[in-house]
C-alpha cells in the first residue's frame, strides 16, 4: 500500500496497555475537526482488533493500520 497520509496530530500509546489506547484515542479525536487525521502508536497486541471494533463503534475511519518494529501505527479520520 502507498497511500501517504499527513497527520494533523500524533498519539503515542507505546507501553500503554488496553483499554487506554483507546480511552487516549478517543480523547485525541475529540479535540480534532472533521476530516482531520490522527497518527496513534501502540505497543499493545490487542490494539489491532480494538481500534477496529472503535472505528466501527465511531464511525471514525480507519484509514491505514500496520506494524512497524513491534509497533502497531494506525491512521484515523475524524468523522
Amino acid at each position: 500500500m502507498t497511500d501517504v497520509f499527513k497527520e494533523d496530530q500524533v498519539l503515542d500509546c507505546s507501553g500503554m496497555l488496553c483499554p487506554m489506547p483507546v480511552v487516549k484515542t478517543s480523547k485525541a479525536m475529540k479535540e480534532l475537526q472533521s476530516g482531520q487525521i490522527l497518527k496513534m502508536i501502540s505497543t499493545d497486541p490487542g490494539a489491532p482488533p480494538d481500534m477496529e471494533a472503535w472505528s466501527r463503534q465511531t464511525g471514525n475511519a480507519l484509514l491505514r493500520s500496520l506494524t512497524d518494529d513491534g509497533k502497531f501505527i494506525f491512521f484515523l479520520q475524524k468523522k
